[in-house]
């Protein structure tokens, strides 16, 4: 057990699956917030993402916000256990992450410095949340 907490009468988060949910729910908190403060810097810093047109400080700072609301929904859902929430919360980087694969498609499949970024930063954190959520609920359902 990583830890417990008692509300309500019941343990939350007690579990590896639960700390992974929370810490990867906390990590697209903490990369919301960087892409909402320095938007200009993400622009420049991520792999690709100026081939994807010009720099629009207000399309960049909305993704900000939506890791922050992804993020937030994951870890309180990992937390709480609740597969719904946590279900809600990983429900735009997986989409994000599909629109990342149709573009490397589009791009003729390249195995490059793009699309090892995209692997290990886009779409593989949300294919393992996804796993562990659907783990999740299996694990609370065998305790009632």
């Amino acid at each position: 057990m990583y830890w417990k907490f008692r509300a309500a009468g019941g343990v939350i988060a007690s579990g590896r699956l639960e700390a992974f949910l929370v810490g990867l729910g906390v990590t697209w908190v903490m990369t919301g917030v960087y892409i909402f403060v320095d938007p200009i810097g993400f622009y420049e810093a991520v792999p690709g993402l100026q081939l994807m047109g010009p720099f629009n400080m207000h399309f960049i700072r909305d993704i900000g916000l939506a890791f922050i609301a992804s993020g937030g929904a994951l870890a309180w859902g990992g937390f709480a256990e609740a597969r719904a929430l946590a279900l809600a919360g990983i429900a735009w980087p997986s989409l994000h992450a599909l629109f990342h694969i149709q573009i490397w498609s589009h791009r003729g499949f390249p195995f490059d410095n793009i699309f090892a970024f995209d692997l290990f930063a886009v779409i593989g954190p949300p294919a393992f949340a996804l796993l562990a959520v659907l783990k999740l609920g299996r694990s609370q359902d065998s305790r009632r």
